[in-house]
């Protein structure tokens, strides 16, 4: 008789229960959180065993790619999308390991997204270039407001970045301002220099993909917001259409109706927050440099608030991504936006070209 594990994850431990798929318990351990130990426990069950559940934690890499490794199948939990009897007197890590478990046997559990392994570390490491690019810019906002804060000079961005840790001295007279300002211009350096090799990295191991390409048609995305896309996203056709596409980039309306009525909201932060941050940057760039964009955006803008309309060409640039991913086919403005007024064509009559003039957002 098939067997489902359910293991309830932790930082230091994690307790895997085990169970039939009549419901009856064979037992739980509370093991310590490392794959040696826990296949040890797992091994003389393991002809018997049908699925292994696990709860999406931040360290589920290991153990997830440990016990793939040994032919056990495998899936993610999601903690968002569970929710247990909120009638339960007692709950612990050991009814949340039978949880999951149980809800495996029904096929109700909710699953989460497998990243393919290949790609899981490119697409992690992009993660952390942002972190990179946010840490120099607050570097460079700390030493505009000390040029601001002390010589009352608004120094431009781009003279900062082309400006030397001596140069940046020789700006003040304090030996205390000199010695953050020449700090602050050096780790900027060293922040770029280490900013580009991950961008080459990066370009060279996803670069070469269809989506990646197909994406780089879309208005407003260059080369940072399609490696983000293509990468966050992975195989495009895991959603059903469009519009769950959309709703896991965060650019759908968190809402709760009954009878036409607003009763609430939802969970606003379900979804992919990358995703999420690359279309609305998207949005951005596209309303500057498209003029369907552009239009579109101002016609939502005048109905709600900017915001809003942001949002909005955020969505509608998330659901073109979709159709381009899936279908390998170029992008579309007139299947995006509906067909254009013909202001909108050129003296050849045709339509400018999609995507077109500058879209550059590296940071």
């Amino acid at each position: 008789m098939d067997i489902m594990v359910g293991i309830d994850l932790h930082s230091n431990n994690a307790v895997c229960g085990l169970m039939e798929v009549t419901g009856r318990r064979l037992g739980h351990q509370k093991l310590p959180c490392e794959l040696a130990v826990i296949l040890q426990h797992l091994k003389p069950y393991q002809p018997r065993i049908s699925t292994i559940a696990i709860e999406s934690t931040f360290n589920w890499y290991c153990l997830v790619d440990g016990l793939q490794d040994q032919g056990y199948h495998v899936v993610l939990a999601n903690p968002a999308a569970m929710q247990p009897y909120s009638g339960m007197k007692h709950t612990d890590d050991v009814s949340d390991a039978y949880f999951l478990a149980d809800l495996l046997r029904l096929k109700l559990l909710p699953t989460g997204h497998l990243c393919d392994r290949k790609i899981r570390p490119v697409r992690d490491l992009l993660r952390r270039r942002l972190l990179l690019v946010q840490l120099r810019t607050t570097l460079i906002l700390s030493f505009e407001s000390l040029n601001e804060r002390t010589l009352g000079q608004r120094v431009a961005l781009a003279r900062v970045k082309a400006m030397k840790p001596a140069e940046a001295q020789a700006r003040f007279s304090a030996p205390a301002d000199q010695l953050l300002s020449g700090e602050q211009l050096t780790l900027m350096g060293h922040l770029s220099a280490s900013i580009t090799k991950m961008e080459r990295h990066i370009l060279a191991v996803a670069g070469k993909g269809a989506a990646y390409r197909r994406l780089q048609e879309l208005p407003g995305i260059a080369k940072i917001l399609g490696l983000t896309i293509a990468l966050e996203t992975g195989d495009a056709r895991r959603f059903a259409d469009a519009g769950h596409f959309a709703s896991y980039c965060r650019c759908v309306k968190s809402v709760r109706q009954s009878n036409g009525k607003k009763k609430g909201e939802n969970n606003r932060k379900c979804g992919n927050k990358y995703l999420g941050w690359a279309f609305v940057e998207a949005a951005h760039l596209a309303c500057r440099h498209d003029e369907r964009c552009r239009r579109f955006y101002d016609r939502k803008k005048q109905q709600t608030n900017p915001v809003i309309a942001t949002k909005a060409l955020a969505c509608k640039l998330a659901k073109a991504a979709w159709h381009v991913m899936v279908e390998d086919v170029p992008y579309d403005a007139a299947r995006a936006f509906g067909p254009g007024r013909h202001s909108d064509l050129g003296e050849t009559g045709r339509e400018p070209a999609a995507g077109s003039g500058p879209a550059s957002q590296e940071d």
